[in-house]
């Protein structure tokens, strides 16, 4: 049925509790959880080191089959460039992957947790810089929270998170740039199999000259179908069998560079000495610095790296990087250099061409081999973090399905995985060279630099509250260095550089007006509230009669009363015995341990028998199944209504205590206390395991929100087509909470925003 909303006037702010909730106590005694890796022996340090050889440097270590090609689209005109290429090549492997992120962003971790996403849910734990109003005291109690105030000495992260939590701008832009990230992100993972598979397939003409480029292109297209088609077995499922396949192409490719410097030019290790990068921009001015678009490319994968940390450890990652891919790669590069001192003519073909005539089959299939398991790590990666922003409230709640039972963060997206792969292979057959794919590819991965950049500044000054010369350095040299190649390869925009940003501009317009609504929607809501000492009257002026079983009405609010309810109770006057205003809150940390996940209030009396409830997740939590989730909500409901009677049994003096929303703690003389209340407290907890057999019920508000009347002419575009459109396609809130369909009852309800 569809209600409409009648105009409330604003409700005073709802009073601060005077208590805590029964869980202050289990909150005190839970230590903090330890992530994937976080400790260990160095065996199990060792172990990690080796997994993440095949999970995270896929993408990376594959860069070597369309990097040089992609800066020398037009050939070599000079054998120097070389030199000045590989110099290039070798300092941005070093700068960017190895000191910013392996030695310094790695260190930003959010409980074991990295990534963009991960950096603005750690500042927005030190500032209030989100904007749905849903902050509570409580939740900073939680034991993975990990807040420390910044000191009152250090007056600069003071007044920046002032600044922060004042400026409305700031807190849009950080937004912003959050799912500007994400929106990258999700162009990585649409180029990354377009490119590695394609590159790696154009190696076979090297063995048959007679095939076309068309022809390449239609062998790689079932192979990104085949890719796009198990993505629902999740990286697990195969990525722990990954790190030998992985292993051995680095094996091969930095085999294959030593060769080539024995046999053709060892001296191409004096690139080292960066005067050749001065030479080389001396030497070819602007087409230099336009080069550096296709020099970028041998870093695409290493934002993997920061994302995919909670799956392993910083020393894990900082083993195998320095020890496995920097030496494996830098190797691979330099004897692509040495081969094109004497072969110039075959840049196009650099790789495939260089190997001995001996090992070119072995590595072209471990290239193809090597080019799938890039794409799909990166498709796993691009999900997880599309998975964290849904609890920003900036995507429609889309199913997540978890991939796997033992490993946390493998997910799969069904609708985003067929858009991806549609896109991929549309981009593969309209681009059909990896130099058009390249040039997209390298705005993502240069913009998802710069937003991490950014960030990490914020982390520095806010919580880490280093010295500010440190931080000052670390700004200007690396934003001074991604701005160069941001700048260079923006210069390919017509070239293939505009697809990453469309579908970027595409996909933060849908996020953001998806956002937009649904933090007006929440506004309303909370303005339109019933306070909970207007339960009991509304209850009686709608003569509303309870009936037997569990009710659980879900809505977005952490407190007070949903505008729903008493449109509900209105149209159809029962109630429950056992009824619950359920809110599923995402808090901005990764995990959430199972004993802190609910907190509850009375509303009302104690006879009605009615709870405000919220649970809290993490955005890399998983819900639970509906069974568990109920077994599990029923249990801590009980576990409450003990507390409760308790901390009325400790009260000794006669004064009244606020212990509810809105409700007075009954005065119990001290002497009868402990009895009454503990038969109170049976009764109670038979009567619940009695409704819950009796059947739970799940109720949810089907709002449908619309612009008012006098709203402007974007305002209803934005709210009444393009929220409108993805609601009606995206949004599968019951799939997303795992609520059995006939155990479910929706209630319309308009909203005019």
């Amino acid at each position: 049925m569809s209600l409409e909303v009648e105009d409330r006037p604003s409700v005073e702010p709802i009073k601060q509790l005077k208590r805590q909730d029964s869980l202050y106590g289990d909150a005190e005694k839970v230590s903090s959880a330890k992530y994937h890796g976080s400790e260990g022996s160095w065996s199990r340090l060792l172990q990690l080191a080796f997994q993440s050889v095949g999970i995270i440097y896929g993408d990376v270590g594959t860069s070597p089959l369309y990097a040089i090609s992609s800066t020398f689209p037009d050939g070599i005109k000079n054998r120097d460039d070389l030199l000045g290429v590989l110099s290039l090549i070798l300092y941005t492997l070093i700068l960017i992957p190895m000191v910013k992120y392996v030695f310094i962003v790695l260190y930003a971790d959010d409980h074991g947790d990295g990534g963009t996403f991960a950096l603005y849910s750690l500042i927005s734990r030190h500032a209030k810089i989100r904007l749905i109003p849903n902050q509570q005291a409580e939740d900073a109690m939680v034991s993975n929270y990990g807040i420390e105030a910044p000191s009152r000495q250090l007056r600069r992260a003071q007044w920046l998170k002032q600044k922060l939590e004042s400026s409305m701008a700031a807190k849009i832009s950080l937004f912003t740039i959050t799912i500007l990230g994400t929106s990258m992100v999700m162009g990585d993972g649409t180029l990354t199999p377009a490119i590695s598979v394609l590159s790696a397939v154009s190696g076979i003409r090297e063995k048959v000259p007679s095939l076309t480029e068309t022809q390449v292109v239609w062998i790689s297209v079932p192979i990104l179908f085949a890719l796009f088609s198990v993505q629902r077995y999740g990286t697990d499922k195969v990525g722990y069998s990954f790190a030998p396949i992985i292993t051995v192409w680095f094996v091969l490719i930095a085999g294959i560079g030593i060769y080539n410097l024995v046999v053709h030019e060892i001296g191409v290790l004096r690139a080292f000495n960066p005067m050749y990068i001065v030479d080389y921009f001396r030497r070819n001015g602007k087409e230099g610095w336009i080069s550096l678009g296709g020099v970028i490319l041998c870093v695409t994968g290493t934002e993997g790296m920061y994302a995919d940390l909670s799956h392993f450890s910083i020393q894990a990652i900082q083993i195998s990087f320095n020890t496995v891919l920097f030496p494996s790669v830098a190797l691979c590069y330099m004897g692509q250099a040495a081969y094109l001192r004497k072969f110039p003519e075959n840049v196009a073909d650099t790789f495939f061409r260089s190997i001995p005539a001996p090992m070119f089959w072995p590595t072209f299939i471990t290239a193809i081999l090597s080019a799938i398991i890039a794409s799909q790590a990166m498709l796993s990666g691009a999900f997880a973090i599309l998975s964290k922003a849904l609890s920003l409230g900036c995507f429609p709640s889309v199913q997540v399905i978890h991939t796997s039972k033992s490993h946390e963060g493998q997910v799969y997206i069904p609708e985003v995985n067929f858009l991806m792969g549609l896109a991929s292979i549309i981009v593969t057959i309209t681009f059909r060279t990896t130099t058009e794919i390249g040039n997209a590819y390298g705005i993502c991965v240069v913009t998802v630099f710069s937003i991490t950049t950014h960030l990490t500044t914020i982390v520095m000054l806010l919580i880490w509250r280093k010295k500010f010369i440190f931080v000052f350095l670390f700004y200007v040299v690396f934003g001074s260095i991604e701005l160069i190649y941001l700048s260079s390869i923006l210069t390919k925009f017509a070239q293939g550089g505009y697809l990453p940003f469309c579908f970027s501009l595409v996909l933060m317009a849908l996020m953001m007006a998806w956002h937009y609504v649904h933090v007006n929607k929440y506004w309303y809501e909370l303005d339109h509230i019933v306070p909970a000492d207007e339960v009991t009257a509304l209850l009686k002026k709608h003569d509303v009669r309870r009936i037997p079983g569990v009710g659980l009405l879900y809505s977005d609010l952490v407190q007070g009363i949903p505008p729903v309810f008493p449109r509900l109770v209105q149209k159809i006057p029962s109630v429950h015995s056992v009824f619950l205003f359920m809110s599923i809150k995402h808090l901005p940390i990764p995990h959430v341990v199972p004993v802190e996940r609910f907190l509850f209030r009375q509303v009302g009396p104690r006879e009605h028998r009615m709870f405000r409830c919220v649970a809290r997740y993490g955005y890399c939590d998983m819900l639970e199944e509906s069974g568990l989730f109920k077994g599990f909500l029923m249990e801590r409901l009980k576990m409450f209504i003990q507390d409760e009677a308790a901390f009325e049994t400790n009260s000794t003096t006669g004064d009244s205590q606020t212990c509810s929303e809105g409700s007075a703690c009954p005065i119990v003389p001290s002497g009868q206390s402990g009895n009454i209340n503990s038969d109170l407290v049976e009764k109670e907890k038979q009567l619940i395991d009695a409704e819950t057999e009796r059947g739970v019920v799940y109720l949810m508000g089907e709002a449908n929100v619309v612009a008012g009347p006098n709203s402007s002419l974007v305002k209803k575009i934005v709210v009444d087509y393009v929220y409108a459109f993805l609601r009606n396609n995206l949004t599968e809130g019951e799939k997303a909470l795992s609520i059995p369909k006939d155990e479910l009852l929706k209630v319309g309800i308009t909203y005019d925003i």
